[in-house]
């Protein structure tokens, strides 16, 4: 049974999708205004997990992330470097695709872009104003938080700490992890001088980021989530801003399951530019380190707690891999079976729940633990006598592990 922590409920909670059929996840995408670092892909990487270990536990599932590639911060940058949104966004995506596949990541159903769902976002804020949760005021659109029954209840906001006098908040995103008490915009309207806009039914403008993912999201999903998806900082403001807007203009809940993943700091710190700590894929992979080792050090954790890197942990994380994965090596080499195959004898032993696997089912079924799953394996594979091993009990290990790589992408 797994289990699951549920923001909503505050929780470990047993996983029971909304339909057995498929499981449907929507996980927050990249802001493509600049390449990702790898604590982006920190968070990407534990829905990578999430999507893998639902498929090997027998559930169909179907994934949307969105690209947010329109956006206050991508106009910035896009004026600061002298080139165009489109160009800019366009890529940053590409990389972001390209370090996906270095990574083992699957690619995700659908990947839909901020720019492309102008129309679903412009008919939310239509249906929002009629329904009186959004309103203009001078030439923006604003959705009114007290205006939703229970705002708020994803983070476990006070409301009795609203302020009395109206604020609007106008930006698209807003540095820190704060709240802020007031009306958040929805529609910027067409001011003289701007570039990127659309003529749509409302006039012209761009829809916000806080609406732009249940834009994303009504393209393909038209009920429940089972799983919605996200990094920590997502909790502040924004999941709450979209489950208010999503469940404005639907008769359902938006998701039955909250998943958050917390950061990734380095050498203690935030990362940032003005640091100078911020860390690609690719100055790891400067310092020695393969693609499959920048992965394990990334999943190797529990997703709720704070990972730090080092180069002391990342070079222990690596060292643990490595050792495992000459431990399955001379396993192999014993094995009778050839990758994809294996004996009657070695198919019994599977059926018989090897200790390895239940070592790892363990951990998985406890909250996507990885760290407990795989310390779990490696204590079961150190106390294998390798050199009493049958050719068929050897089989019947390495076929366990090919069928849990599947999910953990790092043995083989």
């Amino acid at each position: 049974m797994i289990r699951l922590f549920n923001t909503l409920g505050k929780k470990n909670e047993t996983f029971h999708p909304v339909s057995r059929k498929v499981v449907n996840i929507f996980t927050c995408g990249p802001s493509v205004y600049q390449r990702a670092h790898i604590g982006n892909f920190r968070t990407f990487l534990f829905e990578d997990i999430l999507v893998r270990y639902l498929e090997y536990s027998g559930y169909p599932v179907r994934r949307g992330m969105n690209f947010t590639d329109i956006e206050d911060k991508a106009i910035r940058e896009a004026v600061r470097n002298r080139t165009t949104v489109s160009r800019l966004t366009g890529k940053n995506i590409q990389q972001f695709l390209h370090e996906m596949k270095l990574l083992k990541m699957k690619i995700p159903d659908y990947l839909p872009k901020a720019s492309g769902s102008v129309d679903e976002a412009v008919e939310i804020i239509e249906k929002l104003i009629g329904l009186k949760h959004a309103y203009w005021y001078k030439g923006n659109v604003y959705f009114d938080p007290l205006t939703f029954r229970g705002f708020g209840k994803l983070f476990g906001l006070d409301m009795s700490k609203w302020p009395a006098k109206k604020k609007r908040f106008h930006k698209d995103t807003y540095p820190g992890i704060q709240w802020n008490l007031g009306d958040f915009i929805i529609w910027h309207g067409y001011r003289k001088g701007d570039r990127y806009y659309w003529d749509s039914k409302i006039g012209k403008g761009r829809p916000s980021w806080n609406v732009q993912d249940p834009s994303m999201i009504s393209r393909y999903f038209h009920e429940t989530l089972s799983i919605y998806c996200g990094g920590a900082d997502n909790l502040y403001r924004h999941h709450d801003y979209i489950l208010a807007i999503l469940e404005s203009v639907n008769p359902y809940p938006t998701a039955k399951y909250w998943l958050h993943c917390n950061h990734l700091h380095v050498n203690g710190q935030k990362m940032s530019k003005s640091k100078g700590n911020i860390l690609y894929s690719d100055d790891l992979q400067k310092l020695g380190y393969t693609m499959s080792e920048i992965r394990f050090f990334l999943i190797y954790g529990q997703y709720r707690d704070r990972l730090n890197y080092s180069e002391k942990q990342m070079r222990a994380a690596t060292d643990k891999l490595r050792d495992f994965r000459r431990r399955v090596k001379a396993i192999e080499k014993i094995s009778s079976a050839k990758p994809g195959s294996a004996s009657l004898e070695s198919r019994q032993l599977l059926k018989e729940n090897h200790p390895v696997r239940t070592s790892f089912l363990r951990g998985m079924d406890n909250n996507l633990d990885v760290r407990e799953a795989f310390d779990g394996m490696q204590r079961k594979l150190s106390g294998v006598r390798i050199d009493e091993l049958k050719p068929a009990e050897a089989s019947g290990i390495i076929q366990d592990l090919r069928e849990i790589d599947k999910v953990l992408q790092v043995m083989f």
